[in-house]
């Protein structure tokens, strides 16, 4: 147990000494936290994206942020979750920005006639789609505009940050706090 234990302290002294010379411009550094991480990076992504060509992507951008964003990460030993925490944000940000790619034959999508959509399918959407925007416009101006921005704007949370004047952390903690009290309102409304 002793023996694990150092085990783990000298890997984390490891990757805290990669990380501080990463940080001074040390590229060779940086690529043995690509090699040591790697692995990692694209088992959290392949959780979300189920897609090899999607998760090396991923994986790549998962880097380039993290190179990027290094001058940021306060604590070298933290390296390992604070990579996490970045591709766990690419992976959620690829789901929800890219829709997926179905390989589709020309002659299928010809076939396909849009204008007959099932009935109850499309009341069912339009109620759906009412009752989010009865909902939102419950809301108070701050978490009404949060949520729009985020959601139906598709603005990140660095361009949130600037046009709302305000910090990230606080932007993420507005989103947090703005899609609880619209589930509240949506159940509110589906009592009723």
């Amino acid at each position: 147990m002793a023996v694990a234990l150092f085990t783990e302290d000298l890997t984390e002294l490891e990757t805290a000494a990669l990380v501080i010379a990463a940080r001074d411009g040390d590229r060779d550094a940086f690529g043995a936290l690509v090699d040591r991480f790697e692995r990692m990076v694209e088992a959290v992504c392949w959780q979300r994206l189920r897609d090899h060509a999607e998760v090396q992507e991923a994986s790549q951008e998962v880097f380039i942020k993290a190179f990027e964003k290094l001058h940021q990460l306060t604590e070298p030993a933290a390296f390992p979750g604070w990579l996490r925490q970045i591709a766990v944000r690419q992976s959620i940000n690829r789901c929800t920005r890219r829709p997926p790619t179905i390989a589709v034959e020309p002659a299928s999508l010809e076939s396909v006639d849009e204008r007959h959509e099932a009935p109850l399918s499309t009341l069912l959407s339009r109620e759906r789609v009412d009752a989010l925007h009865e909902g939102l416009d419950r809301l108070a101006v701050l978490d009404r505009s949060t949520l729009v921005a985020f959601y139906l704007d598709g603005q990140s949370l660095v361009e949130m940050s600037d046009a709302f004047a305000a910090p990230v952390g606080t932007i993420k903690r507005r989103l947090h706090v703005a899609r609880k009290r619209l589930a509240k309102e949506l159940e509110c409304l589906q009592a009723v």
